[in-house]
């Protein structure tokens, strides 16, 4: 039997919210310790998935993955995260793409 593919009105629209993590203290190279505390604050949205290989240590940016729906909602709690490890925290939201790649291009190679 053939699977049909599901109309493009049926798919989950994705959105990439690239954030950045500003701390007076040296950077945050832990992925786990970042992925947790947005997990705890973010956890129960749909679509959330953080994606660990789009994460730049050097600059401190990454990438994550979420429904269209719930944007505003993830960029709230990333506003209320403070700390991560004990230290002193801001996640800033750098901005939001519909495609991967696009995103990547902007928001986490260097210029």
């Amino acid at each position: 039997m053939v699977k049909k593919r599901l109309l493009p009105s049926k798919r989950e629209r994705r959105r990439y919210l690239a954030f950045e993590i500003v701390s007076k203290s040296s950077g945050i190279n832990s992925f786990k310790a970042i992925a947790n505390a947005i997990l705890i604050k973010a956890g129960s949205l749909k679509g959330l998935k953080l994606l660990s290989e789009k994460w730049n240590s050097k600059l401190q940016r990454g990438i994550i993955r979420i429904n269209n729906k719930y944007v505003n909602d993830l960029r709230s709690a990333l506003d209320s995260i403070n700390k991560i490890n004990d230290k002193e925290v801001k996640i800033k939201s750098v901005g939001i793409s519909g495609i991967l790649n696009k995103a990547e291009r902007k928001y986490l190679i260097k210029i």
